[in-house]
């Protein structure tokens, strides 16, 4: 059952929370505008990619990686505002209990949970897309868009060696496939160059030599070019910034799926970008929860104090969520326990502070 008081603390804390949105989003576009300007007229990038393109990918990916804060700040703003104003009181005084007054709380959350996730799951990939996309041309394009040294695992048996593989062109350079059965090498074949056919989806092999070998026996041949099927895309030499990004989840489960085989060092920065996306919209109800406790409370000063705290314990709450990702990265961490862990002390210390709150 939804009541007056739901309706109202439900309004109070959406509306609070979109206002703060919008103030959030005309700050950092102003700041990122005057500081990305200088490489917009550099590489003459043309307005309409800019507001179409950039901005069209940069909005969404910053407020979603803000949204703790936001939702954090709009929940102590607006509840705190309601203890000054001596509106939480009469409420508890009437008969309601605590647990009865964050029902409203509740339901604002798994709101703002649901689109998030949604955010996060369908729209944020493609509007990422755009914005990599534009970076690459406009901000902060590489001269020097080459993969070195490449080993990959293409399936069970076969193993792949590029030694230069230029993005711009499509063509790798110096390569080895070998062909096992069990421990056993059967087949190896050296190419001078290795290049990608778009209109046949398929690897053109130039100036090769095949070896192979049966037991004892040896056979050798080579020739100018050939065409195969690999199990293997350009896109899977792109170092662009922040590619995985970019990839829907339909793209990010494959790479994972084939990560597992070939093994190129990856594979914690694609499950971390994976589990992120779910986990990370558990945020509503976890800075929720600490701040509907720390802002019930009616203090002097008003809503300062409680302001104060909650953008620090956010600020916090971000950091430890960056730092965790890092440990993923470079230290081993488990990607799943690394987004897991800042959720789950903060969610601890919700509880904690819940059990302190004014009953």
């Amino acid at each position: 059952m939804i009541g007056i008081i739901d309706r109202y603390i439900i309004k109070k804390y959406l509306g609070t929370f979109a206002f703060t949105l919008t103030i959030f989003t005309v700050i950092i576009v102003i700041f990122d505008f005057s500081e990305k300007l200088d490489d917009f007229l550099r590489h003459q990038a043309p307005m309409k990619e800019i507001i179409f393109s950039y901005y069209a990918g940069f909005i969404p990916f910053y407020l979603n990686f803000l949204s703790p804060l936001i939702n954090f700040i709009a929940v102590i703003f607006f509840t705190a505002k309601m203890a000054d104003q001596t509106e939480i009181v009469p409420i508890l005084s009437s008969g309601v209990s605590f647990k009865r007054f964050l029902w409203p709380y509740l339901i604002s959350s798994s709101i703002i949970f649901f689109v998030t996730l949604i955010f996060n799951l369908f729209i944020i990939p493609e509007t990422n897309r755009l914005k990599i996309d534009f970076e690459n041309v406009y901000v902060n394009p590489k001269s020097d868009n080459s993969k070195m040294y490449t080993h990959m695992q293409i399936d069970k048996n076969t193993l792949v060696y590029i030694e230069n593989f230029d993005n711009n062109l499509k063509t790798g350079y110096k390569f080895t496939l070998e062909k096992f059965s069990g421990q056993d090498l059967k087949e190896k074949l050296v190419a001078d160059r290795i290049s990608w056919d778009s209109v046949k989806t398929k690897w053109k092999i130039e100036n090769y030599s095949i070896r192979k070998i049966d037991g004892l026996k040896e056979s050798m041949s080579a020739g100018l070019q050939m065409d195969t099927t690999l199990d293997m895309r350009p896109k899977d030499f792109e170092i662009y910034d922040n590619i995985y990004q970019a990839m829907d989840m339909g793209e990010l489960n494959d790479r994972i799926e084939k990560e597992e085989i070939r093994g190129t060092g990856v594979m914690a920065d694609l499950k971390l970008e994976k589990y992120q996306r779910y986990v990370y919209p558990l945020s509503a109800f976890v800075l929720t929860l600490m701040g509907v406790s720390l802002s019930s409370r009616k203090v002097r000063g008003g809503v300062g104090l409680p302001l104060g705290i909650g953008i620090f314990l956010s600020f916090t709450y971000i950091l430890f969520i960056r730092f965790s990702s890092m440990f993923a990265l470079k230290g081993g961490l488990p990607p799943l326990i690394a987004v897991l862990i800042p959720n789950i002390v903060f969610g601890i210390l919700g509880i904690y502070l819940l059990m302190k709150a004014p009953k």
